[in-house]
């Protein structure tokens, strides 16, 4: 029997670099050291938006204030980890300020700024994550005609 779902979120944040659009990817401390967006387990009692928020403050040193929150785009990831089901939910935040330091937690050892085709290239265990990447990068090229 499968257990309780586990939920997460997070945001994908980029900035814009000579209109070059990067990714912000971090590398986790623990386990195979693989890379991911901010993100974590949402508390009991905090709502998925709130802990994007948190988690992203708590692993990058990036609070509210230094993101501008993509409207109309958030896009939720559904898979198993452990034998239970997992939720991932997104949403797109740009960098206000694009040369502002990452301060990582120590649950994280690098993080990297990289153009889609750059950090798909580091994720390729992770299909699903790609194609968010890949449909974030496709809106706002869409939404910012000079990027």
């Amino acid at each position: 029997m499968a257990g309780k779902e586990v939920v997460a979120a997070g945001f994908i944040v980029f900035r814009t670099i000579s209109s070059e659009i990067q990714y912000l990817l971090l590398q986790t401390s623990y386990g195979q050291h693989h890379w991911t967006p901010p993100k974590g387990h949402v508390d009991p009692g905090e709502s998925e938006f709130d802990t994007a928020l948190r988690e992203t403050t708590e692993e990058a040193g990036l609070n509210r204030s230094h993101l501008e929150v993509i409207d109309n785009f958030k896009k939720t990831l559904n898979y198993p980890v452990n034998g239970r089901p997992k939720r991932v939910v997104y949403w797109l935040a740009k960098m206000k300020d694009p040369e502002m330091a990452v301060t990582l937690s120590d649950e994280h050892i690098d993080f990297k700024w990289l153009k889609v085709q750059e950090a798909n290239e580091l994720i390729t265990q992770y299909k699903d994550l790609q194609a968010v990447l890949n449909d974030a990068d496709e809106y706002l090229k869409s939404k910012y005609s000079n990027l």
